[in-house]
């Protein structure tokens, strides 16, 4: 008798030494009472571990003959193909009776299994265990390569790609690969058009759940991400980390023409326009055409006569902003461009340049009926009439 078998008879002999009345069985380790000797003998299982019933085809042992059964049945329906248990809702099969049932719950609705910590409920017991570990913090799956741990075996799977390099998942229409099938089903859409994520509150709709959560802050007005320097706020991180350079100076885009850098790629495309004459912004009422496209919506107000910006201390308005900043000093008398020579100050930078004549003799307007040459368009225009006279 070995020594499991005869911890076991020990439990039973017990039980039996103190049976309630004939036709009852009470276990020595429990306060569990049976009906029968037999069931008495199954339930001490539970304390001594045992497991006579093993398996043919694979290692797994059972404490009863029935679980042993169920076992089999399964084994044999993977190992022959068999599925005998068919979904009446759709057309798939399974070979186990328990994965039927689970999948009936993804046409039912059923979410049986329910977190104690929130209102969160799943149609899986092992969903349900992965969601639980967000509450206690356990992260079970720890990575080899370095200090990170996983709640789940899959993100543990997916991480380790990052040290080996592996990419698994291939695009099969321009043969990107990927380390996660969610990276590569999003990068599908960009061939299939698909934008499964519709704003609730305008028809635009998205590819990426993260690029709806981003638009959402549109119409929130949610700026989550702040700069620690100056207190702005941002609706995205891209745009803090752009902010950012404002203080860090950093210039990450050269121009690969000429010696300038650029705090953003937007920023670099438009200068390169400068090298290319690119001019990609026509006017529809003229033929004249603008690298960028605030020079077009500025120019267009000449044919539409349109001034928005309005000045508050009288009736005037102009068509761009940089003009009624100009106007306004004519109110406040603030004069922020001054001279190095001589001290004289400006309320706006094309007059301290044409100031700045008289110290250092520039003539740039040259007549073209004689060589003589000017600081200022007025003298020339005054001295072209010489000529016509």
């Amino acid at each position: 008798m070995t020594y499991r078998y005869s911890k076991m008879k020990n439990v039973i002999d017990e039980n039996q030494r103190t049976y309630i009345d004939n036709s009852q069985f009470q276990c020595s380790q429990c306060d569990e009472i049976f009906s029968s000797k037999i069931k008495c003998i199954y339930h001490a299982r539970i304390h001594t571990d045992d497991r006579p019933y093993a398996c043919s085809q694979c290692d797994k042992t059972f404490s009863q003959h029935l679980d042993r059964v169920r076992h089999m049945v399964n084994h044999m329906a993977i190992h022959t193909g068999v599925k005998s248990y068919q979904c009446s809702q759709c057309n798939k099969a399974f070979s186990i009776n328990s994965n039927l049932t689970k999948h009936m719950r993804s046409h039912s609705g059923e979410r049986p299994y329910q977190c104690s910590e929130c209102d969160k409920a799943f149609n899986r017991r092992d969903n349900l265990i992965r969601h639980e570990r967000i509450h206690t913090g356990e992260r079970p799956y720890q990575c080899s390569q370095c200090d990170k741990a996983f709640g789940n075996n899959s993100n543990l799977t997916e991480h380790m790609r990052t040290h080996t390099g592996e990419r698994p998942y291939q695009c099969n229409q321009c043969g990107k690969a990927y380390s996660s099938n969610k990276n590569l089903q999003r990068h599908m859409r960009i061939h299939t058009g698909e934008r499964p994520y519709q704003c609730s509150q305008c028809d635009k709709a998205f590819g990426n759940n993260s690029n709806l959560t981003k638009h959402m802050r549109t119409h929130t007005g949610e700026r989550p991400y702040q700069c620690n320097h100056c207190g702005k706020a941002y609706s995205s991180k891209k745009s803090l980390k752009r902010h950012m350079r404002i203080h860090t100076g950093e210039r990450p885009y050269p121009c690969s023409e000429c010696d300038k850098a650029f705090s953003s790629n937007m920023n670099l495309k438009r200068h390169m326009r400068i090298h290319t004459g690119e001019r990609p912004y026509q006017c529809s009422e003229c033929d004249k055409a603008f690298n960028q496209p605030d020079n077009l919506i500025r120019h267009e107000r000449i044919h539409t006569g349109e001034r928005p910006y309005q000045c508050s201390q009288c009736d005037k308005a102009f068509g761009h902003n940089s003009d009624l900043t100009k106007h306004m000093r004519t109110h406040t008398g603030e004069r922020p461009y001054q001279c190095n020579q001589c001290g004289k100050a400006y309320s706006a930078n094309k007059n301290l340049k044409r100031h700045m004549r008289i110290h250092n003799g520039e003539k740039p307007y040259q007549c073209s009926q004689c060589e003589k040459t000017f600081s200022w368009k007025s003298n020339l225009i005054c001295h072209m009439e010489s000529h016509t006279e």
